[in-house]
């Protein structure tokens, strides 16, 4: 079962009526993180406090042995899970190379893996980003691509948000001549809990430059992604 939130529209560009450039995200979002080191935040304690009161909540006996530590080790996976929030996404991308010898078609990465959290109930989405930008010069190391991901899954998101944040921080920092990144997922909050539709995917693209532009662009990117692995 897929659920398919933007279809690629077919025709020529002449075809179609004038459309709208998607609204432009905060640059802030992408280039510096998102938590500054001056940033008032609560002390551990206090968020170990916190987990504790969920478990109460829930019928917990928050003294028994098998959950003396967990108000602990929630934080600390907390730690890890949001780690994004202290990282620069624009960083990542700020190293380049100009050895290309010319080379003037897209450059794709597809299938990385990423985890995230769905931030409505704070449950995981997981799944697959492809990823396209045609160079203009000078290229990115492939890795980054793929750090660029992480850092951006590893705060509270929707799927949505989390694709176009990527193609926006690779447009704005490398200033290709267009992106293309198609992310599919499944979300734990609809497949293990509401609905429970397990094994549901969503789809969500993001278009700039020549791949907005060119349709014939659009179908070749996937056409990639979805060729035989």
């Amino acid at each position: 079962m897929d659920a398919a939130i933007k279809s690629i529209r077919p025709g020529k560009p002449s075809d179609r009526q004038p459309e709208s450039r998607p609204a432009e995200l905060d640059p802030a979002e992408f280039l510096a993180a998102a938590v500054r080191a001056d940033q008032p935040r609560p002390a551990r304690a206090e968020a170990e406090a916190a987990v504790k009161t969920l478990l109460a909540y829930i019928g917990e006996n928050t003294e028994r042995e098998g959950l003396l530590d967990t108000p602990r080790r929630v934080v600390e996976a907390f730690d890890e899970l949001y780690q994004g929030y202290h990282q620069c996404p624009a960083e990542v991308l700020d190293r380049t190379f100009g050895e290309t010898a010319g080379y003037d078609d897209f450059v794709l990465v597809r299938d990385i893996e990423f985890t995230s959290q769905c931030e409505h109930h704070m449950m995981p989405f997981y799944g697959k980003a492809h990823i396209a930008y045609t160079p203009v010069e000078r290229v990115v190391g492939l890795s980054k691509l793929a750090r660029l991901t992480d850092i951006f899954a590893r705060r509270l998101q929707t799927q949505e948000h989390l694709t176009a944040q990527i193609a926006a921080a690779i447009d704005e920092v490398l200033k290709p001549r267009g992106v293309a990144v198609l992310i599919e997922a499944e979300h734990t909050c609809m497949s293990v809990r509401g609905v429970a539709k397990h094994g549901a995917s969503t789809f969500t693209s993001r278009f700039t430059g020549m791949f907005r532009d060119n349709p014939a662009e659009q179908a070749r990117f996937l056409s990639l992604v979805r060729g035989t692995r």
